[in-house]
């Protein structure tokens, strides 16, 4: 590995000064209490190592917004004031590091169950149940209540206290979870969004709400703390594309310019899978952006090393690799051999 230089670099963008160009995707771990959403001691040392390591940005599992908005046991929250002092141990310990952190704030929307969600029924824009079953709770997608304009209106806030939360727990600004089927994502998706009313009709009039949550975490936050993730990619429906990825593209990133998004996370399973053209998805994505991006995909430190010397992205998130390697960094610098994630080795995942 004595080629990779551009990935341990030192990079700015926007609000955060990294050490490299690396970033821990998010991963959900289902390591807090369950009933309360609390973080606990095992999570604070698993961020310092990473931040200790040199990972350039920390983006923490997805966090959610509400009790409403959980989809799996043991997931974080970031709305109650124990939840927030409970994470600010962990800024607290990843500073002490030199590390930057940001919190993935989260709603799976439809992705739910009554019975993880103290007997709510799971929301969504329309009413159509999602195939499948919830992960590590193995019982089947229920049919979620239709939001009403009220409704949309509180989670759009919830969403804004959430990103205001994070900055008060010592975050160093927020990801917005708008990929992998979750509520956001159902908006924007045909398959899940049936509405007739400003919120449905083309894939533009979709992503209402999606600007709406972007509105109002940027204006209380700030866009230079603000990132976007969004995705093809559904975790109910693996075989999911857009029809037109190109298209897709140019629509989505009008509505981030509008909205004044400055730092974009296209999420894919695999960084080089071909989208149109014999070109991936951050080569179009590229030709059509200027601001940082952060891109993702079972990367290895060669490919992301390829993407980031093409230009194609500014920082490569890992995922597993960061699992079994918290001296990551180390073990590149030194040419050692990565340890591989086996995941019976390790506690449950979730991407």
């Amino acid at each position: 590995m004595s080629n990779i230089t551009k990935l341990l670099e030192p990079t700015t963008i926007e609000a955060f000064s990294l050490k490299t160009r690396t970033a821990m995707a998010p991963m959900t771990r289902c390591f807090a209490d369950d009933e309360t959403g609390v973080v606990n001691e095992a999570i604070v040392e698993y961020y310092r190592k990473r931040a200790e390591d040199g990972i350039g940005l920390i983006i923490t599992e997805g966090t959610v917004i509400s009790d409403r908005a959980k989809g799996n046991p043991g997931v974080p929250g970031i709305y109650s004031p124990e939840q927030v002092a409970a994470w600010r141990k962990v800024t607290e310990a990843v500073h002490q590091e030199g590390g930057t952190i940001i919190a993935q704030i989260w709603h799976v929307g439809r992705l739910s169950h009554s019975e993880l969600i103290k007997g709510q029924q799971p929301q969504a824009p329309s009413a159509i149940a999602a195939n499948g079953q919830v992960p590590r709770f193995r019982k089947p997608y229920e049919t979620p209540e239709e939001m009403s304009k009220e409704d949309i209106k509180l989670v759009v806030a919830q969403y804004a206290k959430a990103a205001r939360n994070a900055i008060d727990a010592g975050f160093d600004g927020v990801e917005v979870h708008g990929a992998h089927g979750y509520l956001i994502d159902q908006f924007n998706s045909a398959v899940s969004n049936k509405r007739t009313d400003e919120y449905g009709g083309d894939l533009a009039q979709r992503l209402t709400f999606m600007k709406e949550v972007l509105r109002a975490v940027i204006n209380e936050i700030g866009a230079d703390r603000v990132v976007i993730r969004f995705s093809p990619h559904k975790m109910d429906d693996l075989s999911y594309r857009w029809d037109d990825a190109e298209q897709a593209l140019q629509t989505y990133i009008d509505a981030f310019k509008e909205v004044g998004v400055k730092m974009i996370h296209p999420s894919m399973l695999n960084f080089y899978e071909e989208a149109k053209d014999g070109k991936n998805i951050y080569e179009i994505v590229r030709e059509k952006w200027e601001g940082p991006i952060i891109g993702v995909g079972d990367l290895t430190p060669e490919s992301a090393e390829r993407a980031l010397q093409a230009g194609w992205v500014d920082v490569a998130a890992i995922g597993r690799p960061l699992i079994a390697n918290p001296d990551y960094i180390q073990r590149i610098k030194e040419e050692k051999k990565l340890v591989e994630y086996e995941a019976s080795e390790h506690l449950p995942l979730l991407v």
